[in-house]
């Protein structure tokens, strides 16, 4: 397979871009290490904005989903920041690493994908409670459109990962605590236990009817906030980590 090029290693302008079997996770890697070339090097500069999306996508030739996985591994290195609606920045260099620091690896299996649940649970339990007292107009149509979004992506035969975390990201948002926003953007979409096990291929209901209820838990969540109910939002949150929990258990394979 052809190592994913840096942006000195780029196809020319019309020549045809080699044939390559797409390996999603595979590549994610790939784009990161690409990407921190690109910085170390000097390509890319502190302050310097990111290509597009899209740019980034004809450049690895990949889904749009594993650039923003890439991203999402970026930005828990420090290596980058993304500025809601306006792009992804170049940071300073950093003199101290962080220490703390869940990998890709560190989700490889069932077991490691129900401990993050846990961790959400209480995470994302208190971020709706808090969601519920101190919302915005604004922060509501953010949540209400990543759910629109879901739901569009879940009848085009989607597994609507992007929108699964915009929502719960745009939940963190709205507590007012960057810090919420700030962890639940370094976990990435890997929080995501479909990104792990394709737990709406393996439920008896079926793929559309599973993915249809996690919407109804994502819109109880969203209600609750909107009501200005804080335990209930809390309650709300709880029950649907919990039922991924469950269902996510469910799903493994027999062994």
């Amino acid at each position: 397979m052809d190592p994913v090029k840096t942006l000195d290693e780029e196809t020319p302008a019309g020549a045809a871009a080699p044939g390559r079997m797409r390996r999603p996770r595979g590549l994610v890697p790939e784009i990161v290490a690409a990407l921190e070339a690109d910085i170390r090097e000097g390509r890319l500069v502190p302050g310097q904005k990111l290509p597009s999306e899209s740019e980034l996508v004809g450049r690895f030739d990949v889904s749009r989903t594993v650039v923003r996985e890439a991203i999402s591994r970026l930005q828990a290195s420090g290596l980058v920041e993304t500025r809601h609606g306006i792009g992804t920045f170049v940071n300073e260099p950093r003199a101290v690493e962080p220490t703390f620091r869940i990998a890709p690896e560190d989700v490889a299996t069932v077991a490691d994908v129900v401990e993050l649940l846990e961790l959400r649970i209480s995470l994302e339990s208190e971020a709706a409670a808090l969601a519920a007292q101190r919302r915005s107009p604004e922060s509501l149509s953010a949540m209400a459109a990543a759910l629109a979004s879901f739901h569009v992506a879940i009848h085009a035969d989607s597994d609507a990962v992007p929108s699964d975390f915009h929502f719960h990201v745009e939940v963190a948002r709205a507590t007012g605590n960057r810090h919420f926003a700030e962890l639940m953007t370094y976990l990435g979409t890997m929080i995501i236990p479909r990104t792990r096990l394709n737990t709406a291929a393996r439920a008896p209901e079926g793929r559309l009817a599973y993915l249809e209820r996690v919407h109804r838990e994502h819109e109880d969540i969203l209600d609750a906030i909107r009501r200005q109910e804080p335990e209930a939002a809390r309650a709300a949150m709880r029950t649907h980590l919990s039922n991924s929990r469950e269902r996510l258990r469910r799903a493994q394979p027999e062994t």
